[in-house]
């Protein structure tokens, strides 16, 4: 039986200072793996040992990691397991202090080898420990130059230990900062991207610019080379592909039509869940072969919600066969909701300019009823009478030509004032009263009946919409008698009250049933509300056959005169 010599100084100092130029080695590498290969390489060579292997632990304390030398890689493919952290290995992964075995075999704990697994004799064993935290273990066998390891071996392995504690927990502190800088540089992404959404979204009520920004800004965030959004259409069972961006446009054009429950696209649109395709060739639920065929191999289907409502469908499709990252796809889904309140936001918008052009039509053509129509009527009139009086009084018939003319050239002027800028310039700026007034001769001109008009000179409580909206109410009132009424006498008045301006317009002609005009009102008389709702006012229309019409309208004025 040898017996093991102590090192001398000398050598001691030899070994220690190769320890010292080991360990600078160690803590100059941050990758972890790397590391735990040279501590157990440092270790084999400082004890001299044939085999040695490194255990770490998880944070349950169980052995999650195992790295050895001395063992190739086929001998360990034969091992049928990795150690399972019992028998030896067990005992000093709940020690503090180290386990030196001269014969592996006859110790009490030893709970055997593997098979295949090459026999090992002498045993050293030290735990590595951070403070009160064991991190892992450093495992040597087969002393080469002796039957066992040696107290100094045991004592440059536990200064190894140390030097290997810190460059483990350094490795460990630089994985975590790479991992942290790389969540954050992610994070900085994903911000990129709900910035630029939240931009595109913002920055546009238009549905074509809202498509093409958030769809490109999705496809480069995921690194895509292809997407496309379907839109709802109001059927709510047909999906109808709005636009594709990226290559092999000609295939995903193939099939731009899906229905509800149909295909990757209708499949999201019923489940509304965000949907992940791989594999498509084998995929029974992907139905464009032609997208097959240009090579696309993986598809994320998103769907664009507004609260409860579906919007559409967004997809994009890569060839390559990496999955897609989980994290991104969340995130594709918050990016889904936005963009389908974005697009319901466009889709308002487009909505409530055509209920505005609407409007602005129906304003023109009540302007045009009120104004040029009801001035060319008046015309007409006059131009009847001097047809009539062309035999009995042929001067008068000349004048009343002349005037007709004169009417048809102002008719002309407004007529190019509503093609410039589709307004009406009856009124002018002579104000209301003098509107009335020239409102009155005209009717005089082109009629048999006389026609009264009392109130004051000037209304300076009213704004320019009220007088416009009373020139018009008492513009087509007046033709509405010329027409109808067959009136021989017909009175207007304009006063005022503390709150309010009136206006009356009556005659005795032959009148109508107010309560059948109330169920089939014409189209003057509805312009006559219209006008006086929009400033504020309010019409009332009485009238009784064969005794005469009354219309009254106010207006709210706009400044109230302080009682003095």
């Amino acid at each position: 039986m040898s017996v093991n010599i102590p090192l001398t100084r000398e050598q001691l100092q030899e070994r220690l200072l190769a320890l010292h130029r080991a360990s600078l080695e160690l803590v100059k590498d941050v990758s972890l793996e790397t590391l735990l290969e040279r501590i157990v390489s440092t270790a084999c060579q400082q004890a001299g040992a044939r085999y040695a292997a490194l255990g770490v632990l998880d944070g349950a304390g169980n052995l999650k990691q195992f790295v050895h030398v001395g063992v190739s890689a086929e001998e360990a493919g034969k091992i049928p397991h990795p150690p399972l952290g019992k028998g030896l290995l067990g005992e000093l992964m709940n020690s503090e202090t180290p386990l030196r075995v001269a014969d592996i075999g006859a110790h009490p704990r030893s709970a055997g080898f593997p098979p295949n697994h090459p026999r090992m004799t002498s045993f050293l064993g030290v735990p590595i420990r951070a403070g009160d935290k064991q991190l892992g273990q450093l495992y040597l066998t087969d002393k080469i130059d002796a039957p066992q390891f040696t107290a100094d071996d045991e004592m440059i392995i536990q200064m190894l230990a140390a030097y290997a504690a810190a460059a483990i927990v350094n490795a460990r502190l630089y994985e975590n900062m790479k991992q942290r800088d790389l969540t954050l540089t992610r994070r900085n992404v994903d911000m990129g991207l709900l910035n630029g959404i939240a931009s595109a979204l913002t920055s546009s009520l238009e549905l074509d610019e809202i498509l093409n920004k958030t769809l490109g800004l999705v496809m480069n965030y995921m690194k895509v080379e292809a997407g496309d959004i379907f839109l709802l259409e109001d059927d709510k069972t047909t999906l109808r592909m709005a636009l594709h961006r990226g290559q092999a446009a000609e295939a995903f054009w193939t099939q731009n039509v899906f229905h509800v429950g149909e295909g990757y696209p209708g499949l999201v649109a019923k489940s509304r869940k965000t949907m992940i395709g791989t594999h498509l060739a084998n995929d029974t639920n992907f139905l464009r072969d032609a997208v097959v065929e240009a090579g696309f191999q993986q598809i994320a289907c998103i769907p664009l919600l507004s609260g409860e409502n579906l919007i559409g469908v967004m997809s994009v499709a890569t060839r390559e066969t990496e999955p897609f990252d989980q994290r991104s796809v969340q995130l594709l889904t918050a990016v889904g909701a936005w963009a389908g309140l974005a697009i319901e936001n466009a889709r308002l918008h487009a909505n409530a300019r055509r209920l505005a052009i609407l409007e602005e039509r129906e304003r023109i053509g009540m302007d045009l009823h009120d104004g040029i129509i009801q001035s060319i009527y008046g015309v007409g009139l006059g131009l009847e009478g001097a047809r009539l009086a062309l035999e009995e009084d042929p001067k008068a018939a000349k004048e009343r030509i002349v005037h007709a003319i004169d009417e048809l050239n102002q008719a002309i002027r407004d007529i190019r004032a509503y093609i410039l800028d589709l307004r009406p310039r009856q009124l002018g700026n002579e104000g209301l009263v003098s509107g009335i007034k020239r409102l009155i001769a005209e009717y005089r001109a082109n009629t048999l009946s006389e026609v009264n008009f009392t109130g004051s000179e000037e209304l300076q409580d009213l704004s320019h919409a009220q007088s416009v909206a009373l020139f018009h109410i008492c513009q087509e009132a007046l033709a509405n008698v010329a027409k109808h009424a067959n009136a021989k006498n017909v009175q207007v008045a304009v006063w005022t009250t503390q709150d309010r301006v009136l206006m009356e317009i009556s005659d005795d002609g032959k009148g109508f049933d107010a309560d059948r005009i109330k169920s089939s009102i014409g189209h003057g008389l509805a312009n006559m509300h219209t006008r006086a709702h929009s400033v504020g006012g309010e019409v009332d229309i009485s009238s009784t056959p064969n005794e005469g019409t009354t219309i009254l309208v106010w207006v709210p004025r706009t400044i109230r005169r302080e009682s003095r």
